[in-house]
């Protein structure tokens, strides 16, 4: 070999090798941002309202941003949510036949497909979906709550702490960090403008979610699918699903405190047809903080009541109420500003962070706020006293375990003889 061969051969090795190199170190994150293509693929895990909007939130980020699959335990709700998508994204949206996915093992074909994965389903399997998206290298949007019991919050915990490892970005659907107003307004909560606070009231009262009656042909474990909301295995009741809104604020508020305890009253008053399930019609949970706070929250799902939302903060020189924006006492101060669409921010954040490659993980307050609501409507069930101490230890899950549900299985709650389905009792229910 001549000697400008030899020299062209080990230049051409040593490039090579510092190639291979520079791409073994490729951080996970930019791996997954399809392979440097240009255009990041997004995959909906659920075909609901709540999910069809993340869609077009993550859309709204940037032209770049693609839907290439969705899955649902339904395939009719798959079609639909995909032709309302195409109507309102036609050149971002991309799913073809053979990546609409339905049943209880189509979340793997999603997963598989996408770079980002976005989980709006039935709450119980958030924790589930986003450890698998995560094990497989993918970015996830995950909505609240962030899942229904101890169990699958240790779940959603490890996966978190996974993606970190992995340089991943997991993005909670707790808008209410990402509003630049409420921003605003929290920075001037905690640099004194209602002083030190002493109380909090927060209020989720409204009308029922929407009730999906059992379709011809369904079975009683397809029926509950279709009806999630109604039914604790699957939702997690009010608390988690609605308050957790609330009580993330008032978290945020708190600095990221927990509450030392809770005590929590609930029950039926007039939701007892066979539609509705046997989850709660009303909540009231006192949270108590080990500096003398204690926070008030209340939800209701009943119809032809006084309904009102609001997060209300006390404060020694005055009180804030923080959803309108506004501050009154000792200063006076309402925001003004143009403000943003919480939802298209915090997607926003996620894709810009894929682009940059510098991950964003809500994982901290994800758990924490959802586990606060979680202990607050186990004390509404049982009746008993729950303390953070208590909530973080247990293992507790509502059965059956995610990797354990089938179509065909055995419903976890059943019709009794009056024809409804049976609800916890407080006083007498034991969970933890």
């Amino acid at each position: 070999m001549s000697t400008e061969n030899q020299q062209t051969r080990r230049q051409f090795l040593r490039t090579s090798a510092a190639a291979a190199v520079a791409a073994s170190s490729l951080s996970v994150e930019r791996a997954a941002h399809a392979a440097g293509s240009g255009v990041i693929k997004i995959g909906m895990i659920g075909a609901g309202g709540r999910c069809a909007g993340a869609a077009a939130n993550a859309m709204n980020s940037g032209r770049d941003v693609r839907l290439v699959a969705i899955h649902d335990v339904f395939m009719d709700r798959v079609k639909g949510k995909l032709e309302a998508l195409k109507k309102q994204k036609p050149d971002q949206v991309q799913v073809d036949d053979t990546h609409c996915f339905d049943g209880l093992e189509g979340y793997k074909g999603v997963i598989e497909a996408s770079d980002v994965v976005l989980i709006a389903n039935a709450a119980k399997f958030h924790p589930f979906y986003t450890m698998a998206a995560v094990k497989a290298g993918k970015h996830v949007f995950c909505e609240k709550p962030h899942g229904i019991d101890p169990h699958g919050i240790k779940t959603l915990k490890a996966a978190c702490e996974l993606a970190k490892q992995k340089k991943l970005s997991v993005v909670s659907g707790l808008q209410s960090r990402y509003d630049n107003a409420y921003q605003e307004t929290m920075k001037r909560i905690h640099d004194g403008a209602i002083g030190d606070i002493v109380a909090i009231e927060e209020n989720f009262l409204r009308q029922p979610y929407g009730i999906y009656r059992r379709q011809e042909g369904w079975t009683e474990v397809q029926s509950q699918f279709g009806n999630q909301y109604h039914f604790v295995w699957l939702s997690g009741d009010d608390v988690p699903q609605s308050l957790v809104h609330n009580m993330d604020r008032a978290t945020w508020a708190m600095r990221e405190t927990p509450p030392l305890k809770c005590h929590g009253l609930g029950g039926r008053a007039s939701s007892f047809s066979p539609e509705h399930g046997n989850v709660f019609d009303h909540h009231s949970v006192i949270y108590h903080y080990a500096n003398g706070v204690r926070a008030y929250a209340f939800c209701r799902t009943e119809v032809r009541c006084y309904n009102e939302t609001s997060s209300i903060i006390l404060g020694s020189k005055g009180r804030c109420f923080l959803l309108q924006c506004r501050i009154e006492g000792e200063t006076n101060w309402k925001f003004e500003g143009k403000r943003n669409i919480a939802t298209d921010a915090e997607h926003q954040v996620l894709f810009d962070s894929i682009r940059n490659g510098k991950p964003v993980n809500n994982g901290d307050y994800m758990a924490r706020s959802t586990l606060i609501t979680i202990m607050g409507q186990i004390s509404c069930y049982t009746g008993a006293e729950v303390t953070w101490d208590q909530i973080n230890k247990s293992d507790f899950f509502f059965a059956p375990k995610c990797e354990d549900c089938r179509m065909d299985m055995e419903p976890p709650v059943k019709l009794g003889p009056d024809g409804t389905y049976p609800v916890y009792v407080p006083g007498v229910t034991k969970l933890i």
